[in-house]
């Protein structure tokens, strides 16, 4: 039996940017899943395939499956040549690593599709280093999704840690200041050290 990511695109019928959406594997994302199915629709792209979770809606559009083996993840991602995602440090740093466009829209938990508002400062932060396209809302996904060859294309990353990154850890872990407001302190200065 083909895997899914095959099956996906086997249906693929022309051949400029192989977009691959996922919505990760903790919580649903119809919100982003709907706005990409609407776009193929509106744009008769047949080269878009998406892992959706176990949300509510289905797409009537685009090919796709609920969930996925790490190693059909890893091949759909490989394979494409743009991933459209929220904003999960797995699938940022998955597509870095293999030097893949991304375009990310954070889950919100204001719109009840995450516990808390991380994931729209890791998309801002990740946007800072240069890495990443963003969208921060439905607006401006669109936008992105209309000006694909404006798209960054990131540089690839490394498996390893950076250096600086690694020794701000080793200063961190082995000077620990005893109270809270001395250490985010202390956090903050190796921060500024090593990382800026």
């Amino acid at each position: 039996m083909a895997s899914p990511c095959a099956q996906g695109w086997a249906y693929i019928y022309r051949k400029r940017v192989m977009i691959f959406v996922t919505v990760g594997t903790d919580l649903p994302f119809d919100r982003m899943v709907r706005i990409v199915d609407q776009w193929a629709a509106l744009k008769k792209r047949k080269d878009v395939y998406a892992q959706i979770g176990d949300g509510g809606w289905k797409p009537k559009y685009i090919n796709y499956v609920n969930f996925m083996a790490p190693s059909e993840f890893a091949k759909c991602i490989k394979e494409s040549n743009l991933i459209i995602s929220h904003a999960g440090m797995g699938t940022i740093i998955t597509a870095l690593l293999n030097g893949k466009r991304i375009l990310v829209l954070p889950k919100r938990a204001s719109l009840g599709e995450h516990r808390s508002e991380h994931q729209v400062a890791t998309a801002l932060r990740m946007k800072d280093l240069g890495n990443i396209n963003v969208a921060l809302n439905e607006a401006e996904l669109i936008s992105w999704l209309d000006r694909l060859d404006d798209l960054k294309d990131p540089s690839k990353i490394g498996e390893a840690a950076c250096d600086k990154l690694v020794l701000a850890l080793r200063e961190f872990i082995f000077s620990e200041p005893a109270d809270l407001n001395r250490r985010e302190n202390h956090v903050y200065n190796i921060t500024k050290k090593y990382l800026r």
